[in-house]
């Protein structure tokens, strides 16, 4: 049965047991013995119950029936209105329509709230969609890019015989290795947001310590100035993802800087409920629109980039995933004086 002939037989049965009960307490008063006064003179109540009341209660009962499954048919349908809008809904979205909303009107009630969550869970789900599938788009650009660079490359060594080979081995070995950067990042971003890591205790100063190291030659050779501080800064979360998401930020820090003499600014530090990184870096000077876009996959902001080290453009998309998923924020501004400074907080470890 549907919810709402269940309904009505729930209501009609309450009046058909509310009346059977009223009557029933009419019934009882009218068998205790005696006579009731008429202007025939005394008259028994028995007779008086067969004579009159049992076919007037059955008329009532029958009213309250028919009442009752009438109305309650009418209040359920009322009632379950908002209901048939979101199933409606769930349909269209069940076929690939994410764009409908059932927008419900009136007081909010269980269903208002229930069709309100909906509606937040589509244009979640729509916009996630959309995200997917640029970043499909994208990544399918820029996989082909280097895959037909090569084969250019192939065309031109298989034709020209007498060509440099090895220059062309050059080249080629320069955009396979764009593409195995390409492809491990697509990886690391995947790992992150399906969350498929062990959670360990990490001091985000050492990966900090260790970042700036392994990056300190690129900085040399780009006339950058690494500035590092801060103190122990306990966090628990994958080592190997949080080394991956400071590395990115100092490998962009020092990338995206001023041609010469560049600075960048690396710290920990605690607060009472979280550990916070701060990446901090001179460079040009940029616009908030274009800040706000720099965590989108393969968002490089053009006039930012220099050729070499340039990047995949996932360095800060990684990053964020990376954050999220350790239940962190991240916060990018531009710096007044040019360059970027970029806020990771992460919550603390729990009391042992």
């Amino acid at each position: 049965m549907s919810v709402r002939l269940k309904l009505t037989l729930s209501y009609a049965g309450f009046l058909m047991l509310a009346g059977g009960l009223l009557l029933a307490a009419v019934w009882v008063f009218l068998r205790v013995d005696g006579a009731i006064r008429t202007t025939a003179g005394m008259v028994p109540k028995r007779f008086i119950l067969l004579r009159d009341f049992a076919p007037a209660a059955g008329t009532v009962l029958v009213f309250l029936l028919v009442f009752g499954l009438l109305g309650g048919w009418i209040l359920a349908g009322r009632m379950l209105a908002p209901l048939t809008r979101i199933t409606d809904a769930t349909r269209m979205a069940a076929n690939g329509s994410l764009s409908h909303r059932i927008r419900l009107r009136g007081r909010r009630d269980e269903f208002r709230e229930l069709a309100d969550a909906f509606d937040t869970m589509l244009a979640r789900l729509e916009a996630h969609v959309a995200e997917q599938q640029r970043f499909a788009a994208n990544a399918s650009h820029e996989l082909r890019t280097p895959l037909a660079i090569s084969q250019s490359l192939l065309d031109v060594a298989r034709n020209d015989p007498a060509h440099d080979h090895g220059e062309l081995v050059d080249r080629l070995h320069s955009v396979n290795a764009r593409a195995i950067d390409l492809t491990e990042s697509l990886l690391v971003l995947s790992r992150a947001d399906q969350r498929s890591f062990t959670r360990e205790s990490v001091d985000l100063s050492l990966l900090m310590e260790e970042a700036t190291e392994t990056l300190l030659p690129l900085a040399e050779k780009r006339g950058v100035t690494i500035h590092t501080s801060g103190d122990i800064t306990p966090a628990i979360g994958s080592q190997a993802l949080l080394l991956q998401m400071t590395t990115n930020l100092v490998h962009n820090a020092i990338v995206h800087n001023l041609p010469e003499q560049g600075t960048v600014w690396v710290k920990t530090s605690v607060r009472p409920e979280t550990v916070v990184l701060t990446v901090e870096n001179s460079g040009d000077k940029l616009s908030p629109r274009l800040v706000s876009t720099l965590t989108e996959p393969f968002q490089r902001g053009t006039r930012r980039i220099r050729k070499d080290h340039a990047g995949v453009g996932l360095g800060l998309a990684i990053v964020k995933s990376i954050t999220q998923v350790h239940g962190g924020s991240l916060t990018i501004v531009p710096r007044p004086a040019g360059g970027l400074r970029i806020v990771v907080q992460l919550p603390t470890p729990p009391p042992q």
